[in-house]
């Protein structure tokens, strides 16, 4: 973050100053307090057991500057001023008193001013149904070794987590890559009004969330918030193409590849099929993809690390964007296959001592990402070993629930999945019953032999990390 004054978090804010003498110096911005050390803002936030402000006497204790709060503290602070409280947002459920909605807008206020400062700094906007951390993941790895590059750790996407990111750069930060998720429509657009990409990747647009946006077109028309979001762009051979806006979009997605008529941006496709970037010769060795990267400034091989073959399309997204901020073809690729799984919980891979793969992909879940997930444990068995598919129920599915449950369930079936168990009742057709995590475990320890591979996958809330741990705790269990 650039160095600022209180008072001058208080100006940009439109907080006020409260016991404080303004001169306090901010160098970094904290939502946890356990994270704040000298010099630091706390962000003084409502959550659903517990309110930030009590922890404000902690943050001071660990060297904060001051607190960013919704109401006067015992500290120095900008108390944020009141704002209409607006609907969807993460804090609903424990923003009683309107203060957590005044600290996010004053929040995002204060990251929009630091990225503003920082005109050096490409801004990079990520969205769609599914992928888009694994993506962020690659694209911070491929722009690495062309200049300072802020990500965000996880899913840090939504009104806090973005702004959050945000503040970690500074001036010499080369590259600012920003996940932008929705849970309704116009969420996208406000993030995208305080801190303004000038790059917009969409990778996809499935059913995840179709119960909150009504519809898969009503999920394109909120994705679609972030191209039309972006400057108008620029010739690629100008002078001036580093300030102009850049959509990167996904030929192969219809809904996807019919955002370039919402964008003044200049737009470039990438994809399996005719596009500006895009994979020919795709293989798989062990449930990690091999490809050809084709470009307009040349060709070289990319062997991914992560498993999966839906990897190919988040691996190209990323590649055309590095492409747009200088990157070769070959450095490219180079970076691409290099790249390690870096985010918890997405298809980690660990072999335990006995010989049983454990594959944890219990992050998230959605009808598109789960046959994704059992496309590559089918891939992971080769047909030589038994695969499981341990599922909990996918969210947010609205009155398609019952239906996209039985298609997965078909979808394993097809793919020649040997076990499906169903964890709590999900609603998978044909599957055998778990009744929860511990009974699971029970199966799974007594049933699971040597040269296994187990894929344990659902939405986040079913908390079924807890079945991949369970069965990491044997001794032995190593990564991949």
């Amino acid at each position: 973050m650039i160095e600022m004054r209180l008072a001058d978090v208080a100006a940009v804010t439109g907080g006020r100053l409260h016991r404080a003498t303004g001169e306090e110096r901010v160098t970094a911005v904290e939502f946890d307090s356990r994270a704040v050390g000298p010099g630091g803002l706390f962000v003084a936030l409502p959550g659903e057991r517990v309110d930030g402000h009590a922890f404000v006497p902690a943050a001071v204790a660990a060297g904060a500057a001051g607190v960013l709060a919704g109401r006067e503290v015992d500290a120095p602070a900008v108390v944020a001023a009141p704002v209409a409280r607006q609907s969807g947002t993460y804090l609903d459920a424990a923003d009683h008193d309107g203060s957590g909605a005044a600290v996010l807008s004053a929040l995002a206020a204060l990251a929009g001013h630091v990225v503003r400062s920082l005109p050096g700094t490409a801004v990079v906007g990520i969205t769609g149904s599914s992928g888009k951390t694994s993506t962020k993941d690659l694209l911070a790895a491929v722009l690495a070794p062309l200049g300072a590059t802020v990500a965000p750790p996880g899913s840090f996407n939504n009104e806090l987590g973005l702004p959050w990111t945000a503040l970690r750069a500074d001036a010499g930060t080369r590259h600012l890559v920003l996940e932008f998720s929705a849970r309704g429509p116009g969420h996208i657009a406000r993030l995208a009004a305080a801190v303004p990409p000038r790059i917009g990747l969409v990778l996809n647009v499935g059913r995840a969330h179709v119960g909150e946006f009504g519809s898969v077109a009503g999920t394109a028309a909120a994705k679609g918030e972030l191209v039309e979001a972006l400057p108008a762009g620029v010739d690629a051979r100008s002078a001036d193409a580093a300030l102009g806006g850049t959509a990167v979009l996904n030929a192969d997605d219809p809904l996807v590849a019919a955002m370039a008529a919402r964008t003044r941006a200049r737009v470039v496709t990438f994809g399996r099929g005719t596009a500006d970037v895009r994979a020919e010769d795709v293989t798989l060795d062990g449930g990690c993809a091999r490809f050809t990267l084709v470009t307009a400034a040349g060709r070289a091989p990319v062997a991914l690390r992560l498993v999966g073959e839906h990897h190919v399309s988040n691996a190209l997204g990323a590649a055309a964007v590095a492409l747009e901020l200088g990157g070769t073809p070959e450095g490219v690729a180079a970076a691409l296959s290099a790249a390690e799984p870096a985010s918890r919980w997405r298809m980690e891979v660990t072999e335990r001592e006995d010989g049983v793969t454990v594959v944890n992909d219990a992050y998230n879940s959605n009808p598109e990402s789960m046959r994704a997930a059992l496309a590559a444990l089918a891939a992971l068995g080769g047909g030589t070993r038994r695969t499981w598919a341990v599922l909990g129920r996918m969210a947010e599915l609205g009155d398609d629930d019952a239906a996209v449950h039985a298609e997965v369930a078909a979808a394993a079936r097809e793919l020649g999945i040997d076990r499906l168990v169903d964890v709590g009742s999900a609603g998978y057709p044909g599957a055998q019953k778990a009744a929860d995590v511990d009974a699971a475990l029970q199966l799974l320890s007594a049933e699971a032999r040597p040269g296994d591979v187990v894929l344990v996958k659902a939405s986040r809330a079913m908390g079924l990390e807890r079945v991949a741990e369970g069965l990491l705790r044997a001794p032995g269990a190593v990564p991949r």
